[in-house]
């Protein structure tokens, strides 16, 4: 697959409660080794998309084709197992093991078969280098050995990445990541996904505009469950509707 082939792929993705139409024929294109970003005002329908591509929500109508394939009517474990994966999905931590025991975990689950519990976990050498190239990535590489009970909040969101990413994803989804984070953890969380660009395919819902913009390859606006518009950052920052609609006058950096 080209670097410029489509990774992921909707086709008119319709989802309704009754009479609400959260999203509108939504037509998206996520390409191989870009960092896609989806932004909207609140209640435009971007977790409510978020997990009709990951399964966990069963669409009315339209299509889902991941890595060439129609996963539409797939189930969410289905996807996850083709490497289209929602980060928590994955991130069920365990307080008493150890950061490294919990990523190990998460890359074991990620394989068929993988849960060998007569075996120690961390005897698989495979499982425990992949596990540790995630810590790296994530910066917990000197808390390895630590209970994860023991972690501050945004060491926990760490984690959680760390264990997403073991899992060797084709594609991940994350669903703001930042939330709740301070100033500082949320600059170490944009660092991190600065490294990871070309590397992991990517698709973002995040409100902080500012990290939005220094991040993504391509922005999808989503606004009243359709997608308004999709371009470089540089094209939804000055695009008048845009401006009108979501950002206003916020200055981006």
């Amino acid at each position: 697959m080209s670097k410029l082939s489509s990774m992921l792929r909707t086709e008119k993705l319709v989802k309704r409660y009754g009479g609400l139409l959260v999203t509108d024929s939504v037509s998206l294109d996520v390409r191989e080794g870009e960092l896609h970003a989806i932004i909207g005002p609140n209640g435009a329908g971007k977790t409510t998309l978020i997990n009709q591509l990951s399964g966990e929500l069963q669409s009315n109508s339209g299509k889902v084709l991941f890595d060439g394939a129609d996963v539409t009517a797939i189930p969410i474990h289905h996807r996850a197992r083709r490497g289209l994966l929602r980060s928590y999905q994955i991130t069920s931590i365990f307080e008493g093991f150890t950061v490294l025991e919990n990523t190990v975990l998460s890359a074991m689950g990620a394989k068929e078969h993988a849960f060998r519990f007569w075996k120690p976990m961390l005897a698989r050498e495979d499982l425990v280098a992949t596990a540790r190239d995630a810590l790296e990535i994530t910066q917990l590489s000197a808390l390895a050995d630590v209970p994860a009970a023991e972690l501050a909040y945004g060491q926990r969101r760490q984690l959680e990445l760390a264990m997403a990413l073991a899992a060797q994803p084709k594609l991940l989804l994350l669903d703001e990541p930042m939330a709740g984070m301070s100033v500082q953890e949320s600059t170490g969380v944009v660092e991190m996904l600065k490294r990871l660009k070309g590397k992991q395919t990517i698709l973002l819902i995040e409100h902080d505009m500012n990290a939005v913009f220094a991040l993504a390859d391509r922005i999808t606006v989503l606004v009243y469950g359709k997608a308004m518009i999709s371009g470089t950052p540089d094209e939804i920052r000055n695009n008048p509707e845009v401006k009108t609609v979501y950002l206003g006058d916020e200055a981006i950096g």
